[in-house]
């Protein structure tokens, strides 16, 4: 049974980081590479893909789903099963990859690369929150 409550409380801290990174991404590239900002913008986009993830397994355990073989498979699970689109599911993926980026590669970051997805891709969170919530909605209970 998927635990709402949880899923929920998720969503949520999904909805306040992405807030902190709406007001922390600047416009400019150059004004982006000011150590302090760069690295708070980071940090709170690692956060919310997190949460974005945490929400994931929450719901593939509660659905019982099965157990993902890989970290990944817990957006394949969801798209088979009807919780979110295939779509949404490849970007989640792409997602996690950048998370995977900044937690364990600083040496690698291209400072480019996530400015670009600060830019671009905030809006993933904002489809991933429509689908998740459109989809706890038709369980039962």
């Amino acid at each position: 049974m998927v635990d709402r409550d949880r899923v929920l409380a998720k969503l949520d801290e999904v909805d306040r980081y992405l807030g902190e990174l709406r007001t922390l991404v600047p416009e400019r590239f150059e004004a982006y590479q000011q150590l302090e900002r760069k690295r708070a913008c980071e940090r709170t986009v690692q956060l919310c893909i997190e949460a974005v993830i945490d929400t994931c397994a929450l719901l593939v355990i509660g659905l019982r789903l099965g157990l993902p073989g890989e970290p990944d498979d817990l957006f394949e699970k969801l798209a088979e099963g009807g919780a979110i689109t295939p779509t949404l599911a490849r970007r989640l993926t792409e997602m996690k990859g950048l998370r995977n980026i900044l937690v364990h590669e600083y040496g690698r970051i291209d400072d480019h690369r996530v400015f670009r997805a600060l830019q671009e891709e905030l809006g993933d969170f904002d489809t991933f929150r429509r689908e998740i919530l459109a989809f706890v909605r038709t369980l039962k209970g």
